[in-house]
């Protein structure tokens, strides 16, 4: 009878044992979450760009001659630097030099037929007045003396007529001199040579009305460039001259560039399967900062339209549905759900106004399989 009994109690302990081991082999582990204490710090209301802006110059010219004709002159190559003024292509023009030379002797000759007719003139007015006080002393007829200030009418008038004629002549020197600078293509501004569509001998024409066509130079100005970036219409109206901004590049990953808005766009923009959007130019602060830069570069740019210096912030990817939350109970082991107050946000903080107290654990990975209300956790990291 006792050797019954001691093996019924064997058998009740490797039962209990067998289900303590399934038990604890079955029972769901932890998950691992990471978490970021509730702090105190600056968070910001910001917008950004829905698209990839550009880095655009303020200044670009795609120039080209104000007529047809062969290059003779073309002192620039891609990349140098010029300065406003300098020669960067010319056209043949020697029958148009020719004729400016002709126009120049022409209405020299003018001139100087000009101020010979007018040296008459004057003789011929100065001896009409002579005549005038002898024929006061009745010592010359009338008729004589009519003569003369006729005579003397006459020269004056001849000087006005040459006169007109030189100035026609200027006039017409002033056309072919103009001709002859749109066969010379000049530097606007200080810049950069970005293209030139040409060489030397090659025969260039201007864009027929309607029809592009590439530019013979097309030059950009280096010393000066803002970001253009397209923003969603229903952020727009927050955005106004001056405010605050970041901007970011893909070329120049993690560094961020301070900059303020310079215009806000006028119209919205509607392009067929895209959103509406507003452009808006934002230009950089530090003039160091465009030094590397070059135009087309893709940007994006971030507009601070509110700023709270001092408050309680969690990481904004901790939040589900505008307002839910997980924090990790530690005296509990485990995750539980609440709801809170929230302010101001951005990617990276949103504000906390009621709801939460300093220093709770916020789960971050909640996009992880298994989180949810009273689920048993254990800390895998803090979220920097």
């Amino acid at each position: 009878m006792p050797r019954i009994k001691f093996r019924w109690i064997v058998l009740i302990l490797i039962i209990i044992a067998g289900g303590a081991a399934a038990f604890r082999y079955t029972r769901p582990k932890p998950i691992e979450v990471v978490v970021k204490p509730v702090e105190k710090g600056r968070v910001e209301k910001t917008v950004a760009n829905t698209r990839a802006g550009t880095i655009t110059a303020c200044r670009r010219a795609k120039l080209s001659p104000g007529i047809g004709g062969q290059i003779i002159q073309l002192p620039i190559r891609e990349g140098d630097l010029v300065k406003k003024g300098d020669l960067l292509l010319e056209l043949w023009n020697e029958d148009i030099m020719e004729e400016a030379k002709f126009a120049q002797k022409e209405a020299d000759a003018n001139e100087s037929r000009s101020k010979a007719a007018c040296l008459r003139a004057e003789i011929a007015q100065r001896d009409a007045d002579r005549l005038s006080e002898l024929h006061k002393k009745e010592l010359i007829s009338l008729e004589k003396l009519d003569q003369a200030m006729t005579g003397a009418k006459a020269l004056k008038a001849e000087c006005e007529a040459s006169k007109a004629a030189t100035l026609m002549s200027r006039s017409r020197m002033g056309v072919v001199q103009a001709n002859l600078k749109r066969t010379r293509l000049t530097a606007p501004f200080n810049g950069i040579i970005a293209e030139i569509n040409g060489e030397l001998n090659e025969y260039v024409t201007p864009s027929p009305v309607g029809i592009a066509t590439p530019p013979a130079v097309d030059l950009v100005d280096n010393t000066c460039f803002y970001v253009a970036a397209p923003i969603d219409e229903v952020d727009a109206p927050a955005i106004s001259k001056g405010m605050t901004a970041r901007i970011t590049l893909d070329s120049f990953r993690g560094k961020h560039y301070e900059g303020k808005v310079r215009r806000v766009g006028v119209f919205v923009l509607d392009r067929e399967k895209q959103a509406r959007t507003v452009d808006v130019e934002v230009e950089f602060t530090t003039v160091t900062d465009i030094e590397k830069l070059l135009a087309g570069y893709s940007a994006d740019v971030e507009i601070i339209l509110s700023i709270h210096p001092d408050t309680l912030r969690i990481p904004t990817e901790a939040i589900l549905d505008g307002s839910r939350i997980f924090v990790f109970s530690e005296g509990e082991g485990m995750i539980q759900e609440k709801k809170i107050t929230l302010g101001i946000s951005n990617w990276d903080f949103t504000e906390v106004l009621s709801g939460l107290e300093m220093n709770e654990k916020v789960v971050v990975n909640v996009d992880q399989a298994g989180v949810k209300d009273g689920v048993k956790a254990i800390i895998q990291g803090e979220s920097k």
